[in-house]
């Protein structure tokens, strides 16, 4: 194994079908248009010196080292700003050129740190590089170094040295070092557009600046890395390399945070991890990053990490370490024991969103085969279930219709319920560059979130909807396309169903739908309702990204079909630049979907009451499949508490922090007499577990993941799991103890059999991927290559299907108790339920969760900025401290969820969604009132926590 090393061609590609031809040092070389002449020589083998360059930003100009000749031109331009021309002849190496450089280069290193052999950056720097490129072997200026280099200059204090910042908690910045290239200032501009960095002072003091001289975890930068990737010298570098030393290997592996699914480059010595370096060629980030997978993986060696197998009698009991085998077996035990005495549906199991396509597709197997029930569920019932059911319904299959890239060619988009520069951050910077390249934004949010506006980028309009009124929204925005003739009509007649448009458009033409009708209970502007739903059908390419506050409603589902309609209304569906596209919440819960974790699914969303699909599976697994649809998550906990379910296997889910209603999820599980937890640590659900068996990370194991675009992506393991066992090893062993006989020895097995079973799958295998990268589902026969767009020349279903969509009000309603909104979301240093983020230096940015609240309500109430609040509802209450803020309307209340000691969702209710049960987390009404501490109810449950996580006798180490 060694590095995998990456070209850095200095420039952009250009996007031309033009090709030019020019002579470079005696070589032909043909090339697109645009190209610039330092890419094309490096394209054809020629490597020019250079400094400020590199083919993530556009090109500068600065450094003065990649200066060539052109035959019949004067001067000496730079070849990264200068493009190709037809016929031109070019010289990268004469003596002029070669003085220049030396030059050039003797400047630099006058005022430069001469500390290469105790530097982090020996043997990856690129100005140590440089200065051996261009042959420099003295520097007539000396090596004192007037400006940067020491704190002291003949015993007199250096006022222009400035000391190495490290507050930031995952890389130094060190302005000695600085050469003033602006690679980092233009990372963040270009590629995060963030804008946090400048350039101050001039000429020889000049040097990088986060925002207005200040340090860099106080400003703007939301550290996603790409100042660290750009950077040419030691000036920025990760903590973790200045620890380690250089990586000696590195991998291609997925992120396993959200459903963006970023590539990266796990850099190693042995079998320590020193970096994740974002991968120029993963298809999904393009070389780009967020805090959380660029930095936060400290968890997978945190001390926290459960790495033996723990069992108890009682809940209330402490745990005792035993070994894997004595573990299967009384999981084994108990599960037989429970279908004998309760009956075969008396127990069930819970997917995760975390682990792999090839784990989660065993665990519905285990239970399926195992179980001989269909008890089976995923956290996709919680967040995106809706998305399954409503675009199943208008276009006939139940995921994204778009890649990534495909928003490089939209012309309008629209946001509604997601948070991109928060929740999918790589994927926000993308949006955020076509922003600033001239596309329309269309937000419509209760909050004021952060892409509204920001640097170079302003919403065309934001509609601040009522929690809970998205469908009354967007039948309104329909209202004003249909009665103002903006429908594509050639669209509609050549790929939906005519009849049910015109059904559907004199639904939506109704007067009580128009945004002056419906303003009373949305509270938006009628103006900005109709300005704008003429930009989006007016406005060229149109693209809908939403996100769980489309879903997590009582009409989530049915917002769903709204937005399907509304895209195939404007004919944006089946080409780059529009499309419906559901920003995934988790790494991979659009696989866990696919591999059938619902409890009415087999894989690949065949109903499991069809014949023939069942026939498929039963001949392969040999035996008898259950024809009758299982219980879903919430009916689970029902019937548990009813007395009927008894048992639950939960892979990688915390379903007591995430899950809606708190108390009743505690209950629930109380009144199980065995519930297995299989996780990295012992999450809030393990309160109320019998066993726990220890996880492995996504770094200690082969698989894939599937991302919100449903590119399948690679997952490869770079150390040994901790725990002794990848987590379908253990999935695969418990099976075995209960009697099924699996002899899996690596997940490409399974893979294939996921291939084998079912269509969408069908070309897919670990060869595959290896050759290709990814591939984007539907992969198979009729698209060998995958699917970027989907519905290209006709849905899935045959026609597209307008579907009326009524807005009917929640059942949870405002009122003298309870006069205030909560809505939940994310923040983007945090990632669902914590339990990895927090357990890592992410907490610097948000160490708790704080309500947000409107000046006006707080004033009402007297409560100041940080005060402490307690924050009640029909359901229950918890104490957390306040954030005086504007982004939220008066009658609106905003929190996260990433800390247990908060635990939001004891607040949340049950109401849920009328088609999936997916919980209505985004409209509780509540009362905010002044508190002085933790309400009866936190007291309780961290003494009961406390308890639970008592562990009595430990074992050396996992067997």
């Amino acid at each position: 194994m060694s590095l995998i090393h990456e070209i850095d061609y200095g420039t952009p590609a250009s996007k031309s079908e033009t090709m030019v031809t020019l002579t470079i040092d005696g070589r032909q070389v043909t090339v697109p248009e645009g190209t610039s002449i330092m890419r094309a020589s490096m394209e054809a083998g020629i490597q020019v010196p250079k400094l400020c360059a590199t083919d993530m930003v556009d090109a500068f100009g600065s450094c003065r080292l990649c200066l060539i000749e052109i035959d019949g031109r004067n001067g000496t331009p730079s070849s990264c700003t200068t493009p190709v021309a037809s016929g031109i002849v070019v010289h990268t190496q004469t003596e002029r050129l070669k003085n220049i450089r030396r030059g050039v280069m003797e400047l630099y290193i006058s005022d430069h740190p001469l500390d290469c052999l105790t530097c982090a950056a020996n043997g990856d720097c690129e100005l140590q590089d440089m200065a051996g490129a261009v042959g420099l072997r003295d520097v007539r200026y000396g090596y004192e170094g007037d400006n940067h280099v020491k704190a002291r200059n003949s015993g007199e204090i250096n006022l222009k040295w400035m000391p190495k910042d490290d507050s930031n908690p995952y890389f130094t910045y060190d302005p000695s070092k600085c050469i003033v290239c602006s690679r980092c200032v233009r990372a963040c501009e270009e590629v995060q557009g963030t804008f946090a960095l400048t350039i101050e002072g001039r000429g020889f003091g000049s040097r990088v600046s986060p925002g207005m001289h200040e340090h860099f975890v106080d400003s703007e930068c939301v550290s996603c890395g790409a100042c660290v990737q750009a950077c040419p010298t030691a000036t920025l570098t990760e903590k973790s390399v200045i620890r380690i030393g250089q990586p000696e290997h590195s991998a291609v592996t997925t992120c396993a945070y959200c459903g963006v699914g970023c590539s990266f480059k796990a850099e190693m010595r042995g079998e320590e991890l020193v970096r994740m370096v974002p991968w120029k060629d993963g298809q999904a980030n393009r070389g780009h990053s967020c805090v959380k997978g660029r930095f936060a993986y400290g968890y997978s060696t945190h001390k926290d990490r459960i790495l033996n197998p723990m069992i108890r009698e009682k809940v209330t009991d402490p745990w005792r370490e035993v070994t894997w085998d004595e573990a299967y077996a009384h999981v084994a035990s108990e599960f037989r024991r429970i279908q004998y005495q309760y009956g075969r549906e008396a127990i069930g199991g819970i997917t995760s969103s975390r682990c792999t396509n090839e784990e989660t597709y065993l665990v519905q197997k285990l239970i399926r085969a195992g179980f001989g029930n269909n008890n089976v569920d995923t956290c996709a019932r919680v967040c995106h279930s809706p998305t399954g059911y409503g675009l199943g319904q208008a276009f006939g299959t139940s995921a994204g219709t778009q890649d990534f890239d495909s928003v490089e060619h939209s012309d309008v988009v629209i946001i509604i319920g997601a948070n991109p520069t928060d929740g999918h951050p790589v994927f926000g910077s993308r949006l955020k560059k076509r922003l600033r390249q001239g596309a329309k934004l269309i937000v419509i949010d209760p909050r004021r979130i952060d892409i509204v506006r920001s640097p170079h980028v302003e919403a065309s309009f934001h509609l601040p909807l009522r929690p809970g009124t998205n469908v009354a929204v967007m039948t309104a925005l329909a209202h004003v396309i249909v009665t103002e003739g903006l429908y594509d009509e050639r669209f509609i007649r050549e790929r939906c169903d005519w009849s049910e448009f015109e059904d559907w458009a004199a639904f939506v033409s109704e007067p009580q739908h128009s945004p002056e009708a419906v303003e009373k209970f949305t509270g938006v502007n009628p103006e900005d309702v109709r300005g704008a739903a003429r930009l989006f059908a007016t406005g060229g390419n149109g693209a809908i990204y939403y996100g769980l506050g489309v879903t997590e409603h009582s009409q989530g589902s049915t917002t769903v079909m709204a937005i399907a309609n509304l895209a195939m209304a404007t004919g944006n569906i089946g080409r780059p630049g529009v499309g419906v596209n559901p920003l995934r919440g988790q790494n991979n819960v659009q696989g866990s979907c696919d591999m059938g974790s619902f409890p009415h699914e087999l894989p690949g969303y065949r109903h499991i009451s069809d014949d023939a699909t069942r026939d498929i599976f039963e001949k392969l697994w040999g035996v008898k499949l259950n024809n009758e649809p299982g219980l879903r998550i919430p009916n689970m906990l029902d019937a548990a508490v009813d007395g009927s379910f008894k048992g639950l296997y939960i892979q990688g889910e915390d379903i007591l922090q995430s899950d809606p209603d708190t108390k009743h999820v505690a209950a629930g599980l109380a009144a199980m007499e065995c519930v297995v937890v299989q996780d990295l640590f012992l999450n809030e659900t393990a309160n109320y577990a019998h066993v726990f068996l220890p996880g492995s990370t996504f770094l200690e194991k082969d698989g894939t993941f599937t991302n919100a675009e449903r590119r399948i992506n690679r997952v490869r393991k770079v150390m040994t799991p901790r725990n002794g066992y990848a987590d379908w090893e253990v999935t695969q062993k418990l099976a075995q103890a209960m009697g099924l006989d699996w002899h899996y020895t690596h997940p490409s097995e399974i893979m294939d059999e996921i291939a084998a079973t079912t269509p969408s799958f069908a070309s897919v295998s670990y060869d595959y991927l290896e050759k290709m990268g990814s591939v984007q589902w539907p992969c198979n026969e009729t698209h060998p290559l995958g699917s970027p767009i989907m519905h290209v020349d006709g849905f899935v279903r045959g026609k597209g299907k307008f579907i009326r969509t009524e807005y009917v009000a929640t059942d949870e309603r405002t009122g003298p108790r309870f006069p205030l909104l909560l809505t939940t979301g994310r923040i983007l240093s945090q990632y669902n339920v914590g339990a990895q983020t927090r357990r890592t230096d992410n907490v610097v940015w948000h160490s708790e969760d704080r309500l947000e609240i409107h000046p006006h309500d707080a004033e009402q109430r007297g409560i100041r900025d940080g005060d402490w609040v307690k924050l009640g509802s029909r359901s229950g209450d918890t104490t957390l401290r306040a954030l005086i803020t504007d982004r939220v309307a008066p009658g609106v209340v905003y929190t996260t969820f990433h800390h247990p000691d908060t635990q939001a969702n004891v607040i949340t209710t049950d109401f849920s969604d009328w088609a999936t049960n997916c919980p209505e987390y985004k409209v509780t009404a509540v009362q905010v009132s002044p508190s002085n501490g933790p309400s009866e109810w936190q007291v309780e449950y961290d003494e009961q926590a406390r308890q639970s996580r008592r562990i009595a006798g430990k074992m050396e180490a996992a067997e």
